[in-house]
Parts: structure tokens; sequence; C-alpha cells
């Protein structure tokens, strides 16, 4: 005679505990549904008991039948207890029949061919009992497929499951994505509820379901998307009153009649600007395009859910068109016709092909729309000009700012004090409360404050300088919370590569240094060398400048840190060097606008193109370019007017100069969408052709918001009076250089000379008008490749503040299928081998070498790309460099040809070395398992170790360090 383990009908015997509801086990325990929904803890005794009967009634119950059987069943029972304790570690939920099928599993392999048979008969016999014999212990079967459940709702009350709802909303989000089964997802989701499960962990368990089969299918992230909407609209339209529920078809009518109630309960609960009462809400609500939530992947809609949507009391009040309907309606808010522009810029935002930045998208329509993603400052040197510029750090920090401050003014240590007759205790003090002062603001509490400190490689404090992020060492004088960054001259590089001696000052000695650049600067730095060697100068170090070069590539290799950036190619080729000097990038270094101490704080407004929504039919579609370039630059333009300032200095500069920053996005999925590798020739030739484009736009749409809106105050005297474009002024740095010292690709194809005219005739609305970001939240939301970057892995865990996210390339599974080679085979080889195809064989030469890794392309394509992109930006990109193997000569290599291919700053650099890897699988029924491992601190990505045991999970190994929550760049 046999039972069903861990069954309510089991015969003879029913456990006690088996027909009460579940309550409370401890964290990490395992827990059984049982088949009326029921959830109870875990016995392996019952398992026992169930497995001992099946063998009594096969060999009968002699003595030594009952001595072999106990033996054999408390060792079958262990095996099935610890399979279970094995997928499930942290505890979880199992149905009953998963216990049988483990039960009937272990038999057979055990050789127990009789009882297993034996047991398979009477669980067959006992499910048709059941239907049968005990009406009482079956559930209602409301849908024929899967049992009626009771659920609980957020009031308390309870109900049946709505089937019809469920269904409906897994077919709504399978719709039209190839290679996904709805039925799959359901038959799963069903699996794991039970009777009083709340109606929001039905939507989890749907959630999770899809979730786990990305890694098999990408098309899975956009069905886990939509799904996850039906939780969103759920909570926004309860909280607004429009309905409980909606499925996705009903949104059509929900939308239009929602937002004018979100609005008015926005405004009533001083989230939102009255202003936006004035909009004509009718007019706009029916401009929404509801089947644009369909775009998003899973990733993408979670962050806006986790960081961007308006919430009161944790409750999101905000869906996706809504929401960017309220980031169109603040930026359009002083526009004359600003319904129709509202709509505009809801259109572009809403159809992915452009986004703004975080701060616009948080605060656009709020009461304090603190719009800016960056601000430059220089800290003057003396104590009130520090501990001010303190103040202004926390200020801007506070409302979602991130900063770049420039040190270079403050005098070094031993430098000689007149008011005390003392001497200096140098920067790095100040530096460490800056460090300091950003984690106690934060960013509004959004994000981690988030600062760079910029100085120049003749302070004398330079060499300590490279050391602040070291973990060893005096911690008093190290700031491991903050970003550092070298302002390196010409001068210095012309050293390096001659290698000459380098001098070090103070700069109260040689004050007019920080403002002098090209062949002022050394003609002045050449005539203080002399007064030092006369003995002129005191405190000074003459140093090896190759010594000196060596030092600060093995402090980036060693922490990422100091970041290597050159002050003369972003000056020389500024178009504002008549109104000023730049004297620091900013947080993500793609940003050169000149800042002067206790005067002018630099604001950086950003936005991104999509690179990759323009490419159509296998190419640049310049038209529809030139349309996204058009309303961007009016959208970033409107940001300047409509920027709350909390500090008067920025918006004196901002007014005065109105730089923005077009950038772009997506380029390696612009890459894959024409079959082009990131390492080729054609590569480097797109990133020359598209950002041409895009300048040539931009440039003249700037010119005629300044016909409409009026020039930019200081335009007068800028490079762009005298007709001097950004391709242009690369004749400025060659001659102040020297041509030995530049090699830059000087095509033009675009008719530039009849754009000169235009600028020099009608002006420039804006001082400065492009930069490339890092972009990578906002590349999440839009589902693409962040910036310029190449692509990562392609398979991988992303991690950010939402989570973390099985990443799988969409475009390599595409070609794999078309090719027959995509199947679990291929998922976990590629798990093996950590997203990198090249060490799997069936795989074709060219699809290898279209799929490279950022570690698999080499550095010279990465530096000859962003070359040809840097001679149209008036600014500068977030270049992040990856080098595989990474040595002291490959680092000096690579950031040489940087400096001599006219770049004007690099970002992080990812150095590849040996670390431990998450772990993920699908197959044992975890979703995205991680282990305890991750990614290298400082400047080295993650990579695992060449094999793992056979019973281990197959590795989904994680993004590096630019992908973790709490690196700056990514938030």
């Amino acid at each position: 005679m046999q039972t069903d383990t861990h069954s309510s009908q089991a015969a003879p015997v029913r456990g006690g505990d088996n027909d009460q509801n579940l309550e409370a086990t401890a964290p990490g325990q395992l827990r059984v549904i049982k088949r009326n929904g029921t959830v109870v803890p875990f016995d392996a005794s019952k398992i026992a008991v169930a497995m001992t009967k099946a063998f009594l009634a096969v060999e009968g119950g002699t003595a030594a039948a009952s001595s072999r059987v106990h033996e054999t069943v408390d060792n079958l029972t262990k095996q099935i207890t610890a399979t279970f304790k094995r997928r499930m570690p942290s505890g979880g939920t199992v149905h009953i029949e998963d216990i049988q099928d483990q039960a009937e599993l272990v038999l057979m392999r055990s050789g127990e061919q009789k009882v297993a048979r034996d047991y398979v008969l009477y669980r067959e016999e006992h499910a048709r009992l059941r239907a049968t014999k005990h009406p009482e212990d079956a559930p209602v079967q409301a849908d024929p497929d899967y049992p009626t459940l009771q659920v609980t709702h957020a009031d308390g009350s309870t109900g049946p499951l709505n089937m019809m709802h469920i269904r409906t909303i897994v077919a709504e989000a399978c719709a039209g994505l190839k290679d996904v089964d709805d039925k799959a997802i359901l038959d799963e989701a069903m699996r794991n509820l039970y009777d009083g499960v709340s109606l929001s962990d039905v939507n989890t368990s749907l959630v999770i379901t899809a979730r786990t089969l990305v890694e098999k299918e990408p098309n899975y992230s956009y069905a886990t998307a939509r799904l996850l909407l039906d939780k969103l609209r759920a909570e926004a339209l309860g909280f607004l009153g429009v309905a409980e529920t909606a499925t996705q078809a009903e949104m059509h009518e929900h939308y239009a009649n929602a937002l004018p109630v979100y609005i008015r309960k926005g405004v009533d609960l001083e989230l939102l600007d009255p202003e936006l009462l004035n909009y004509d809400l009718d007019k706009l609500g029916k401009a929404l395009l509801p089947e644009r939530d369909l775009q998003f992947t899973y990733l993408g809609l979670q962050t806006l859910y986790d960081r961007y949507f308006i919430h009161s009391n944790d409750v999101r009040i905000e869906l996706p068109q809504i929401f960017f309907m309220r980031v169109a309606m603040g930026l359009a808010a002083e526009e004359d016709n600003r319904e129709e522009r509202a709509i505009e810029f809801y259109k572009l935002l809403s159809s992915f092909d452009y986004m703004s930045s975080t701060p616009t998208l948080f605060n656009a329509g709020t009461l304090r729309p603190q719009l800016s993603s960056c601000y430059l400052t220089t800290v003057p040197d003396n104590l009130h000009g520090i501990y001010g510029a303190m103040q202004d750090n926390a200020m801007l920090s506070k409302f979602a700012g991130g900063l770049g401050n420039d040190w270079t003014p403050v005098r070094s240590l031993g430098a000689y004090i007149k008011g005390t007759n003392g001497r200096s205790q140098g920067v790095v003090p100040f530096l460490k409360v800056a460090n300091d002062t950003a984690v106690a603001v934060n960013q509004g509490g959004k994000r981690k404050g988030a600062v760079c400190a910029y100085l120049e490689t003749w302070h004398l404090d330079i060499e300590e300088f490279l050391e602040l992020r070291k973990n060893t060492g005096d911690d008093r004088r190290r700031t491991h919370d903050m970003n550092t960054a070298n302002w390196v001259p010409d001068l210095f590089m012309k050293r390096v590569f001659e290698d000459k001696e380098w001098t070090l000052f103070s700069p109260n000695d040689v004050p007019d240094l920080h403002d002098l650049f090209g062949s002022a600067f050394e003609e002045r730095y050449t005539y203080y060398e002399q007064q030092a060697a006369a003995g002129k100068i005191k405190p000074h170090k003459t140093v090896r400048a190759l010594d000196l070069w060596r030092k600060m590539l093995g402090m980036l290799f060693e922490t990422g840190h100091p970041w290597i950036t050159f002050k003369d190619s972003c000056n020389l080729r500024s178009p504002q060097q008549h109104a000023g000097v730049v004297h620091s990038s900013n947080l993500c270094t793609e940003i050169t606008l000149n800042t002067k101490a206790n005067e002018e704080i630099a604001v950086c407004n950003l936005g991104s193109i999509n690179l990759a929504q323009h490419i159509v039919d296998g190419k640049l579609d310049q038209d529809k370019l030139a349309k996204t370039v058009k309303t961007a630059i009016r959208m970033l333009d409107n940001v300047i007017d409509i920027n709350y300032y909390s500090v008067d200095t920025a918006r004196t500069s901002n007014l005065r100069h109105r730089p923005i920053g077009l950038g772009i996005m997506g380029f390696q999925d612009a890459l894959y969408a024409q079959h082009i590798a990131y390492g080729s020739p054609a590569a480097v030739e797109f990133a020359d052709t598209s950002m041409e484009a895009i300048s040539y736009y931009a440039i003249a749409e700037s010119s005629n918001l300044a016909a409409e809106r009026g020039r930019y105050s200081s335009f007068d005297g800028s490079l762009w009076s005298q007709g001097i474009l950004p391709v242009d002024s690369l004749e400025i740095l060659a001659r102040e250089r020297g041509a030995d010292y530049l090699q830059v690709d000087r095509t033009q194809r675009l008719d530039w000379d009849t754009l000169r005219e235009t600028v020099k005739t009608q002006g420039m609305r804006n001082s400065n008008v492009m930069a490339i970001a890092p972009t990578a939240t906002i590349a999440n939301i839009t589902g693409v490749s962040q910036s310029i970057e190449p692509t990562y892995q392609n398979l991988y865990v992303k991690s950010n503040l939402s989570g973390e996210f099985t990443v799988v390339n969409p475009s390599l599974v595409r070609d794999l299928k078309a090719l027959g080679l995509w199947d679990s085979v291929m998922v976990n080889d590629l798990k093996y081998y950590e997203g990198s195809l090249q060490k799997i064989d069936r795989i074709p030469a060219d699809i290898k070498q279209l799929y490279a890794t950022a570690f698999e392309v080499e550095p010279r394509w990465i530096v000859e790309a962003a070359s040809r992109r840097q001679k149209w930006i008036d600014q500068a990109q977030s270049l992040n460099l990856y080098i595989s193997g990474a040595n002291g000569k490959k680092l000096d290599v690579t950031y040489r040809m940087a400096w001599f291919q006219g770049l004007k700053t690099t970002y992080y650099l990812r150095a590849l070395a040996a670390t431990t890897t998450e772990k993920s699988t699908i197959s044992t029924g975890s979703l995205n398992a991680v282990s305890a491992g991750g990614a290298a601190s400082g400047s080295t990505a993650a990579s695992s170790s060449a094999a793992s045991e056979a019973s281990a999970p197959a590795p989904v190994p994680k993004a590096c360090s630019i992908d973790e929550p709490d690196c700056e760049a990514c938030q």
C-alpha cells in the first residue's frame, strides 16, 4: 500500500498538521503547497512514511524486509530532501506534485522499479478517486486548466481569482512576441500560487515566472515588462480612482481620463507645479499613446517604477505615458503654443528616439524643477572661499546634481601662509572634507552624492593626489567616495614623449598658470622653471615626466583613479575661450565649460539621442535624425529658463552662456542593426558620419533658435561669431600643440560652408551644444546599449538600484536563431564562457567578430572611433577604455594614443582581471540566483575562473563596476 507524500488524502494515516493553513516558518525553511491550495511546512518524515508504505505493499512486512526497507527509505528520503534544499538554499515553496515526482525519480534511479511502478499506479488511481469519492477535497474548477483559488485583496477581503482576467493579461503580454509562450508562463505561475495568496503576489508570480525565461529568449523581457504593467495600472489607477484594474487594451480610455485626475491630485499633494493645471488637460490626455507602453524591457520599466515615477506614501501615482507627458509639460511650460509643444515633446520622449537626462525626468513639472545634470566649480585659495565652495557643493548635490570641482588654485603642502606666518597642509585635507560632504548630503535622497576633484599635473600635491583612492596609508588623507581626475597640459605630454624633466609648483607661487593654456602656458611655465632653478621659487620639486606618467597609469590601474583629461585640447577647441577658461570637466568627463571662482559655476543640461532608433533599412535615416535633433535642441534650451538654481552663480553662468549637451546612446545597437563589428574600419567610419550629421543639425537648430529667441549674451568674440565651428577648431589645436603631436582625420561631407555663414549671421542660442554622457540609466529605460560603449558581455547579470537583471544580447540571439544555433546548449556555453563567443567552435567567424565583447575589441578601435566623434563635438565624451590583459605598456600606448588623436578627456579604465563571478541558472528553478562573488573593485571588471564543478549552476557573469549600484556614473 502506498500513500501520497504530504497529502491530506494519504491512506491510511493523516498527518495532524496537514489540514492547517500556513503558519509562521523560520527564514530559509521549505514550504509545501497542497492540492487544496493550503501551504504547510516541509516535513521529511511524511515522505518517509509514504515511501515506507509503498515498499511494504510490494515486499511484505517480514523482519528481513523491514530492516532493508528502513535503511533504503531513510537513504532515499535524505536524497529527496537534499535535492530541494540544494535548489532553494534560502528556502521557498514547492508543490506537492514536485515532491512526488522526485520520489518516483529516486525510486527509479535506485533500482526499485517494482515499487516505483506501484507508486505511479497508486498516484493515478488516487487522482481519479479525489475527483469522485472526495469532491469536498477537490478544488472548484472554474477554469478548465487551473484550480479556482481564493485571493486576498488589499483591504483584507477575499474572493475567487479572476482567471479570465489573468489569461487576458498574459495573452496581452505575449501578443506579437516571437517565441514567447503564454501557456508556459501561466502553467508555472499557477503552480506557485495557493489559497489566500494576495492579489499583488499573483502578479509577482507571473512576473517572476516570465523573468526566469529571459536568458533563453530575450523577448520574455518584453513579456515580463507587460506583466509588470498590470501591477502598475492597478496601483496608479486605483490611487487616482479611475479603475481598480485594467487590461492594456482598456488603457486607450483610461489614460485619457487619468491624466487630468493625476495632475489635480499631484498639485493637491504638493508634488506637481500648479501651473500644469492651466494646460488643456483633456487635449493632452487624448494625445497619450498607450501602445507605447509595450516598448519597455523589464529592466527599463522596473527602473522607471523604482526610481522615476512620482509617488505618495510609497504608492506610484504615475504610469509610463503620464510620466512622459508630465516631463513634456514641464519642458513646454514657457512655450507660446504649449499644448502643441508638449505633445511634440511627449511624442519624442515616448518614442524612445530621444531621452532627457535623469534630473530632468525626475523633476520636470514639479515644484522644484532642478533639471540640470552636473555643475562645475573652481575653488579659490582662501578659507572663506574653500568652505563657500563646500556649501555650494552641498546645495547643488541636494537637488540631484553631480559635481566637478577644480582644486588647482589651492596652495600645496608646505606652502607659505602670509596671514599666519605658517605652512599650509595642502589641498588633500580639504578634499577629504569635500568627500565627506558628498556622502553626507547625497543627491536629494534619490541617489549617492557624486563629485570629482580635478588637479593640474604641475601642482606640488599631485603625487599625493594620485593616491587618494588607495586602500592603504593614512585614511585621513584618503577620499574613498570621491572621483579624481588629472587635468593634464600638453607640455607635460610632450615631456613624456621626449623623456624630459617636469617641475611641480605650489599655485600661490605661479598663480597665472591656472588660467593659461597652449603656447602661452608653455612660455610662462618654462619661465617659472628657470626661476625655480635659480632658487627664486620655493617650494618646488623636479621629477622625471615619464616617472610621474607611469605613476599616473599605475594608480589608474590600481584604483581606477585619477582619470586622465587634457587641459589644452579642452581650452583650445572651446568656442568660449574669449569669455574664460575651462578649468576642469564634470563628474563624467564630458562637459568642458568655463568656471571662475566666486563668479561662475558652469551648468550642464543634458539629453541623448537613441542612435539605434535612427537606423532604418540598415542605414542612418538622416531625415528622421534631423527632426529628432531639432526638437531635442529646443527641449534642452527650455531647460535653462525653467531650471531651479540653488546657487546664484550657477544661474548667472547658465543664463549668460546657455550651454547644452546633446549626446547619443545605443551606438553599439546601431552597429548591430547595420551588421558592423565595433572593432572595424566600418564602425570608425559610422562613428564619424553619424556624429557629423548630429553636429550639423544641432548647430543649425541652435542658430535657428537664435534667430527666433535671440543669441546667448556672450556670443560676440566666440569662435562661433568668427565662423569657426568645432571641426575647424582642430586647426587651432594643431597650431598650438604642433602638428607632429596631433593625428586626426579631417574629412567633411556636409555643406559646412553654408552653415558657417548662417552661424556668423544668425548667431547661436547656445554657447555649447554637444556632449556625450554615460547615459547608463536612461539607456536602461530605452532598452539600448549605454552611450558609445561596446557590448560588455552577451549574457550577464546587470546590477543597479532596481535589483539584478539577466541581460542577453537580442541581436546575437536573432542571428544565432537564423543559423539554427540558438538552444539551451548555447545558453549554457555563453554562461560558461562569460558571454563570449570566441571559444565556441560552432559559431562562424563573422558572428564572433560582430559580437566581440568590450574586452575583445582592441582599444585602438575605441580610441579611433572616439577621435572621429571628437572632431565634431564642441565639448567632450564620456569614454571608457577597455583593456584586456592590461599591463604598463598597453596602458602607456593607449593613453598616449588618446592624447595624440585629439581626445579631450577619458573616463574609467576597465582592465580585465580574474575574480569570482555571479552564478545564475534556470534549470534549478532559481531566479537569477547570485552568489557572493562580484565584480572586482577599482578599475577591474568581473571575470570568472575557466571551469566550475559539474554539479554547480552555470555562471552568468555580472557586469563590471560601471553597472553597480555604487557607481555614480550609472545613476
